[in-house]
């Protein structure tokens, strides 16, 4: 009996994914021929986007979890006419556009950049819920869905806990998840490390749950038009899909679902490439073909494709006629138009935390950037994202009118979520919490900046003067820790994230200014609880957008140049007017970012930190903070050990966090 077109275009997918992997020598190849049925019938008949323009706002978007799937997405993408046989030939290797782990190119259908398990579906909730902003503003007529694919590794990861969460509080019905359950994970079968009932997991999150045989064409048709009718609940569908389908050994025996097919060529694994290869219905010799039937196939399916999606664009345009003011305003929200902003009118209390100058600068983006989304780990009124809120209202199951998202406790969740929005586009995504909880962030975050997305982290509570709280609260190590992010690059060879921790009020201002002008990599602010004395003023204030500026000069050739960011700049402050008592001539710099220092001229930087004078460096968290700006010339004085629970001040004098100790430390360098 011939094999139905459904099933020859999966058994397509499952030669290439299987020939990639092969000729690779590494991969996974198991998981993406089990998975292959399922991601046939979505390209092929429900997911909706424009192959002529593939950067379409209202195209729906496919969200892969699983990275070490990749052979799957490469080979269905190929089908679709993005990927050509050279390019899946020669996956993994160098300067291919076939990664061993997707990364985001829309142009070629890739979403995003899927690696760490748990977090390619958590992006998905994230453009779920984008889309739902957008509809609220601009109407039905844009709504589209977002389809997951997650894998057993995914439901794992404890990530997914939250998306599940939120997505189904928040009621996603356009948010459309297929759960590849097929028993077997890298290592052990998953009955060796788990037994819970996922159906029932996610039934209690509020989802509407389906469970299918995974490999089934009709099943899985059945199960996506179903998915497409509810209103009201995101949809998992639990696909019983086995894995490494249709392997076999030398002599004609099944090797499905092995351990081995997971993390390893078919022929590592135990199977016979070349037996599976023909079982399939392909040429060993030559597998990596797309069969006849199977491109005439996909080519309708392209043309019926960019019809559909004309006749879409043609009911926007008629939209965009009668609605010329929305029009407008939605064009500006995909651009990479800067928000017109005059911050210089944003009047920030004396003394203030620069966590309260933040809260000052989001009551006015409340009010006049209409596409920004601002979320919260369950602290906005202590990261003081609720300057924001007061203006705004919070996300609701069927109410998406406001612009800010209550995430819970559940900051890695947060993070991933802003990251969908962010690829999904139409918003400017930003989230909070305490600083010290970055660290449950940074595989986010990285993610972020691996991407290039232009969130926004706001990061209060900035130093071991969060007090009372204790060490567990108190970040030393963290700063040192995102700093990097500024010296790594990325693949546009830019530091890979903008790192800013203000000196006062007004250089928060011109720090979020920054922020928002940043629209090709992740911006972190890092804010303090406790009120700071004013050292500048918003017009001095400019110098942070080079990254470290001379605040407070002498006349002359400085004795000594001090350092610091953040909080410890007014303390240097006070410790300069000791030492100007003595007549010691000290050079203040504020260095709100090195990295962005670092891509200053050489001029501008030697005129900012000449050599061959003292350098003195203060910063509330490890030394090495500093110690590149201040090389041999000089001395950090930083926290080399966890905070202690005292009140603020308390512990600023027993650490040292005084004028008194600068002038000591600065005296003790000079001698």
């Amino acid at each position: 009996m011939s094999k139905s077109i459904e099933v020859k275009a999966a058994d397509n997918v499952r030669i290439l994914a299987a020939a990639m992997v092969e000729k690779a020598k590494s991969g996974h190849p198991g998981g993406a021929m089990g998975g292959a049925d399922f991601v046939n019938i979505l390209y092929s008949e429900f997911l909706n986007y424009d192959p002529s323009d593939m950067t379409w706002a209202n195209r729906d978007r496919f969200f892969l979890d699983p990275g070490h799937m990749s052979p799957m997405l490469y080979g269905i993408l190929s089908l679709a006419g993005f990927y050509s046989m050279e390019d899946v030939a020669n996956f993994r290797q160098w300067g291919s556009v076939t990664p061993g782990h997707p990364e985001v190119d829309v142009e070629r259908g890739v979403e995003n950049t899927s690696g760490p398990l748990g977090q390619g579906h958590v992006m998905a909730v994230g453009a779920a819920i984008a889309e739902r902003f957008l509809v609220a503003r601009f109407g039905e007529w844009m709504a589209h869905k977002t389809y997951a694919f997650i894998s057993d590794g995914g439901i794992q990861e404890e990530i997914s806990q939250g998306a599940g969460r939120i997505a189904g509080h928040l009621g996603l019905s356009n948010l459309i998840m297929f759960y590849d359950s097929n028993d077997i994970q890298l290592s052990t079968e998953t009955d060796e490390v788990t037994t819970e009932d996922t159906e029932m997991k996610y039934k209690a999150w509020g989802w509407n749950v389906v469970t299918i045989a995974g490999n089934d064409a009709e099943a899985i048709r059945k199960a996506l038009k179903d998915a497409q009718t509810e209103t009201e609940k995101p949809t998992l569908i639990i696909g019983k899909t086995i894995m490494g389908k249709g392997a076999i050994t030398e002599d004609g025996a099944n090797f499905e679902r092995q351990c081995s097919t997971h993390g390893q060529p078919l022929s590592g694994a135990g199977a016979s490439f070349a037996k599976t290869i023909e079982n399939l219905g392909g040429d060993p010799e030559n597998p990596f073909v797309i069969f006849d039937d199977v491109k005439e196939y996909y080519e309708k399916r392209k043309a019926a494709l960019i019809e559909a999606a004309a006749a879409k664009k043609a009911e926007q345009e008629k939209w965009e006629a009668a609605n010329p003011e929305l029009a407008a305003k939605l064009k500006a929200f995909f651009s990479n138009e800067v928000p017109k902003i005059d911050y210089s009118k944003i009047e920030q209390k004396a003394g203030i935390a620069t966590r309260g100058a933040s809260a000052a600068v989001l009551s006015v983006f409340a009010n006049e950037v209409e596409n920004m989304v601002v979320s919260s780990a369950d602290l906005s009124n202590s990261d003081k994202t609720d300057g924001f809120l007061k203006n705004t209202t919070s996300f609701k199951k069927g109410d998406f009118s406001g612009q800010f998202l209550q995430a819970g406790v559940c900051e890695l969740t947060m993070a991933a979520i802003m990251n969908g929005m962010a690829l999904h586009g139409g918003v400017i995504p930003a989230c909070g919490t305490f600083f010290v909880f970055s660290d449950y962030m940074k595989p986010a975050a990285r993610i972020a900046a691996l991407q290039e997305l232009p969130v926004k982290y706001i990061w209060t509570h900035d130093a071991f003067r969060v007090g009372e709280d204790g060490p567990t609260h108190q970040p030393v190590e963290q700063e040192a820790q995102i700093r990097l992010m500024e010296k790594l690059q990325n693949h546009s060879h830019k530091n890979s994230m903008l790192v800013l921790r203000p000196a006062d009020g007004n250089e928060t201002t011109v720090a979020w200014k920054m922020a928002m002008e940043n629209t090709d990599t992740p911006t972190a602010l890092i804010l303090s609880r406790q009120g700071i004395k004013n050292v500048t003023t918003y017009e001095t204030a400019q110098g942070a957008t080079k990254g470290a500026y001379i605040l407070q000069d002498c006349e002359g050739t400085p004795d000594v140049i001090l350092l610091a960011s953040g909080s410890e700049v007014s303390t240097l402050v006070a410790g300069a007017e000791l030492l100007a008592k003595e007549g010691v001539k000290s050079r203040i710099v504020s260095v709100p970012s090195e990295g962005l220092f670092r891509t200053q001229s050489a001029e501008y930087q030697k005129e900012v930190l000449p050599a061959g004078i003292a350098k003195f460096g203060l910063t509330a968290g490890l030394p090495v903070t500093l110690e590149g700006l201040v090389g041999m010339d000089g001395k950090v004085f930083g926290l080399g050990s966890f905070g202690f629970s005292a009140p603020a001040g308390v512990l600023d004098n027993k650490l040292g966090y005084t004028g008194e100790n600068v002038y000591n430390q600065v005296k003790e360098l000079l001698a």
